[in-house]
């Protein structure tokens, strides 16, 4: 069975999403987005997120096969304060440099050990899903 490789330009899609939020005003990215968030903060929880998935397939191409492990969502609340420390412009920059390397591993991967990625998650994979998911909240913030 071959494996969808959708992923790549639908991954490719949410990163260029990113790069045009990082082009907002300072005071653009500092936008409610909800009740705590900002635009800032939407923006480097992605990249923290993106981080994750780097660490999955650092693991999962060291062990030869699938390797993960099991946050809680209480991560991103426990995180939120280090976010809204970090710089709006830099938060955004955070964004498309880990959303990048993030595009650039999955392209490269083994497409075996994708394979038992996507299996097992498939959003690990699909990083538009979560990418575009928060990105929306920022369309319907903005918009207001």
């Amino acid at each position: 069975m071959a494996f969808d490789q959708s992923y790549i330009e639908q991954n490719r899609a949410s990163l260029e999403r990113i790069r045009a939020y990082a082009k907002l005003s300072d005071k653009e990215l500092q936008h409610p987005v909800g009740e705590h968030w900002t635009v800032a903060i939407t923006l480097v929880h992605l990249a923290f997120w993106e981080r994750r998935v780097l660490l999955v397939l650092g693991k999962t191409e060291r062990e030869g096969k699938l390797s993960s492990f099991d946050l809680d969502i209480v991560v991103n609340d426990i995180s939120l304060p280090v976010w809204a420390a970090i710089p709006p412009r830099e938060a955004a920059q955070l964004a498309i440099e880990t959303a990048e390397e993030v595009n650039k591993r999955l392209e490269e991967f083994s497409p075996k050990l994708l394979e038992e990625i996507y299996n097992h998650n498939k959003r690990f994979v699909f990083r538009s899903l979560h990418r575009n998911e928060h990105l929306d909240e920022v369309d319907r913030a903005l918009k207001g």
